[in-house]
């Protein structure tokens, strides 16, 4: 898949992260208080991260906004199959990310 759309450089090390399966570098990109939101909905950060990554993944990015904070497209969960999503990554200070909202659309 071609991340040449993912132009902020956190965004993009933070789907690379994901793409790849690579917690140890995903989980280094966000703040210690990180939280996450699945449809609106609180969720548990490492959780999520335990079950995600190595499972799901984008098989096509096809919008960035916001500066490259949001994306959304085609995403592959072995659990729940292939659906359109969106990640919006909300950054702290010092550029890691404090908050990070998905869904499908």
């Amino acid at each position: 898949m071609n991340l040449d759309l993912l132009t902020h450089p956190t965004v993009r090390a933070a789907i690379e992260a994901l793409q790849s399966g690579d917690h140890s570098a995903w989980t280094a990109l966000f703040t210690p208080d990180a939280q996450l939101y699945d449809d609106g909905q609180p969720r548990d950060l490492a959780a999520f991260s335990q079950g995600a990554l190595g499972h799901e993944r984008f098989t096509s990015i096809d919008a960035v906004k916001n500066g490259g904070l949001d994306l959304s497209g085609h995403f592959h969960s072995d659990q729940w199959g292939d659906f359109e999503t969106y990640f919006q990554f909300h950054l702290s200070g010092d550029g890691k990310i404090e908050r990070l909202d998905i869904g499908q659309l």
